[in-house]
């Protein structure tokens, strides 16, 4: 009886061995897929970082060559609004003045109107006169 407890206890640690190999062999498998995704992922970084850093060295010229040519076209902008200003001020002037001209028109209208009726009403007196 004692052996049999003996041979069972032999297979069932036999099984546990062979258990605990095969789930070892699995984990190092798995730790070598690992080191080897790991290994390019990190080559993939390195190829990213240059690639990043050539990216920034183009970006920040590109933002050097935009800042140089604002700081060119600056003055452009503040004489337009200067011209822009100016011509506002004159359309304004030019407004003021029709507006000016109109009141004086109307008046210089209204006085021929009256020259023109008192022309016409003279040359029908006149008419009367010669016709007596």
């Amino acid at each position: 009886m004692g052996e049999i407890a003996l041979i069972i206890i032999a297979v069932a640690a036999a099984v546990l061995v062979i258990f605990l190999v095969v789930l070892i062999v699995k984990f190092m498998k798995t730790v070598d897929e690992m080191n080897r995704t790991i290994a390019v992922v990190t080559q993939d970084t390195d190829i990213l970082l240059k690639q990043a850093d050539t990216l920034m060295a183009k970006t920040n010229t590109l933002l050097d060559d935009m800042n140089r040519k604002i700081a060119t076209i600056d003055p452009l902008f503040t004489a337009v609004a200067d011209l822009s200003e100016s011509v506002s001020k004159m359309n304004r002037s030019g407004n003021d003045f029709a507006t000016r001209f109109k009141g004086k028109a109307a008046n210089a209208g209204k006085a021929t109107a009256i020259v023109t009726l008192g022309r016409s009403a003279g040359k029908f007196f006149n008419r009367k006169k010669s016709r007596a």
